[in-house]
């Protein structure tokens, strides 16, 4: 049997369960680093602390977020942010960037289809739109669990769509347009963080970095933002020619989140 690598395979199961935002963000909220991630996840079964309307919903919320997430490891800012009672607006970008790490699928519609779709200036998107990108899927690097017939696809791209709603990218119910969207301040601060620790360090790489594209952001006005925190000392951000030096209010992301709830 061929194994893959978590990060590249594609799941419908968990997009089309959806964005699951105020689910996971109750559950990290009453996470206990104490016990395991079965543990809490069990708990969160007998429990029924989210409010779950049937034991269906809750059997299926445990399950993704099993599979999205890491809380003792590095989605542990996460946990930081909901039990200090980060606003849920500043907490939702951090949220998909978070898990998008183990959500192939929807961080490659984000990155390569719907900012493209921004960027060619695309006004309304409907869920066929998406079938032929879906069935490219297997050759762009990831890998579906299983064959998908002609109505998991149809169920796969509307889940798609309605998870760029919940995270405020796009708009609309059948026919969806593209929202103005908006990132927090302190929830840009941490992404600098974290992509800047993902590009290694490299001032360069994180403005140019392709996660940006996931908030419909190019390098551009990711550098008109960075002005921005620099004039008000959020953050101290150079150019000098080629030569890109940025210094954050923070040793790490961890830090950052946990500065934000302090």
């Amino acid at each position: 049997m061929i194994s893959y690598a978590r990060e590249n395979v594609i799941s419908s199961f968990t997009i089309i369960k959806g964005a699951m935002i105020a689910e996971t963000y109750d559950t990290l909220a009453r996470w206990d680093f104490g016990l395991s991630k079965k543990e809490n996840l069990d708990r969160l079964r007998e429990e029924n602390s989210i409010g779950a309307s049937s034991a269906t919903w809750l059997r299926d919320v445990a399950k993704v977020l099993n599979r999205r997430l890491e809380p003792e490891g590095r989605d542990r800012a996460l946990v930081v942010l909901a039990q200090g009672g980060c606003p849920i607006d500043e907490w939702k970008p951090i949220l998909l960037w978070h898990l998008t790490r183990d959500e192939f699928l929807f961080r490659d519609f984000l990155v390569n289809w719907l900012f493209h779709a921004y960027e060619e200036g695309v006004f309304r998107i409907r869920a066929d739109d998406l079938h032929e990108y879906l069935r490219s899927l297997n050759g762009r690097g990831g890998e579906t669990e299983h064959s998908w017939t002609d109505a998991t696809l149809a169920r796969v791209a509307a889940g798609l769509l309605r998870m760029a709603v919940d995270f405020g990218l796009l708009k609309g119910k059948a026919i969806k347009e593209f929202a103005s969207y908006h990132l927090p301040e302190r929830s840009l601060i941490y992404l600098i963080h974290v992509i800047l620790e993902h590009e290694d360090g490299n001032p360069r790489r994180m403005i140019e970095s392709p996660e940006w594209r996931m908030y419909l952001m190019r390098p551009g006005d990711l550098e008109t933002a960075l002005l921005h925190l620099h004039q008000f000392r959020a953050v101290d951000y150079q150019v000098a020619g080629s030569l890109v030096q940025v210094s954050l209010p923070s040793a790490s992301s961890l830090a950052c989140a946990e500065a934000m709830v302090a």
